[in-house]
């Protein structure tokens, strides 16, 4: 048994009983709390049967996992984020709804497999990963350790280190449990928008390597987020084509609203849907600090969102209705408490 994760939630003690059969349950609970380090929320049970009204395609998440504001949501109870950053894994994926995670980790520095295999280690074999690629590879600047940009990136969109420091750690790390690969291009210079043709000739060239290394691997989506809104169109359409990628829904204050990215899915239809529901609109382009500020301690529907709520509903029926799998993972950012979207989300596709 990992030491960090107890498979199933615990019994609560029968009304009826004696002091002495309630004793030992308590110390029970106590006895595999220490062991686990973090429990599951009993309440979160209480949405299996709305879960089970999903379609099996779809696999809802969040973007990282270490909020203590989710006690009761997700947790047991009252946890550090350091505490749930390191054994949180194991009781999250317990919740009914939540069949995926994002880690957004890796985009700030690259993971070797054998942490990789750690988060693997804690979830059963029906979970899958959507993991980003390091912004050293899809950032064409590099940065600084104050996040301040320093000089071009000579290693942007490298084909042979997207594989090194990327899909080959990841594959060996998670195996069966890699679900997509996210690449995020970070905003880009002008220098770059004024010539596209170069810059998706240097995507396909790196798609094409990825595709190659993932040519056994075949259920692994492979998934571009842009976060410039010149780059929508026909070219980046067809770029994702002939590498056998998709265009990642990135529902972001620096992005137009769903509507307006859902052409890209149309023109690349068939295929799956990945979605990053980041940030609400509200805050901006760069509104993060706002939103977290405003959203803290991350345990409400604080900044609702209802008209993207629900074309994003709309869009998971008809995709998944089709048979195509759905990966959507939601951030605190977007509403102000991702399980709670996540639930409703959830509601407006059974309904």
């Amino acid at each position: 048994m990992q030491d960090d994760l107890f498979g199933e939630a615990l019994p609560e003690p029968p009304v009826n009983s004696s002091d002495h059969t309630a004793s030992r349950a308590k110390a029970e609970v106590s006895a595999l709390r220490g062991m686990a380090k973090v429990l599951p929320a009993p309440a979160a049970q209480g949405w299996s049967a709305l879960a089970r009204q999903l379609p099996e395609q779809l696999r809802f998440g969040v973007s990282t996992w270490s909020y203590p504001g989710w006690d009761g949501l997700v947790w047991d109870g009252e946890y550090d984020s350091s505490t749930l950053s390191k054994h949180g894994l194991g009781a999250y994926h317990q919740h009914p709804l939540l069949r995926t995670v994002c880690v957004d980790r890796t985009f700030w520095r690259p993971l070797t497999a054998r942490q990789y295999a750690v988060y693997a280690g804690q979830v059963d074999d029906d979970f899958r990963f959507v993991v980003k690629c390091p912004a050293s590879i899809t950032d064409a600047q590099a940065h600084g350790e104050e996040g301040r940009t320093r000089e071009v990136n000579p290693v942007f969109l490298d084909p042979a280190l997207a594989i090194q420091d990327f899909v080959r750690p990841t594959l060996e790390g998670l195996g069966a449990k890699l679900g997509v690969l996210v690449f995020q291009l970070s905003p880009l210079s002008w220098g770059w928008l004024s010539r596209p043709a170069t810059l998706f000739e240097k995507l396909g060239r790196m798609l094409a390597a990825v595709r190659e290394a993932l040519s056994a691997h075949g259920a692994v989506i492979v998934a571009v987020e842009v976060r410039d809104p010149e780059l929508l169109g026909q070219a980046l359409v067809d770029t994702l084509k002939a590498h056998g990628a998709t265009f990642c829904l990135g529902l972001h204050g620096k992005m137009p609203p769903i509507e307006a990215q859902l052409p890209m899915l149309r023109a690349l239809w068939p295929g799956p849907l990945v979605c990053r529901w980041n940030l609400n609109r509200i805050f901006g382009a760069y509104g993060y600090a706002d939103a977290q500020k405003k959203h803290d301690p991350f345990n409400a529907i604080v900044s609702e969102d209802l008209s993207t709520r629900m074309v994003l509903a709309r869009t998971i029926r008809g995709i998944t209705g089709a048979g195509q799998p759905a990966y959507v993972t939601v951030s605190n950012d977007a509403e102000g408490c991702a399980p709670l979207s996540i639930q409703k989300l959830a509601q407006a596709i059974a309904t």
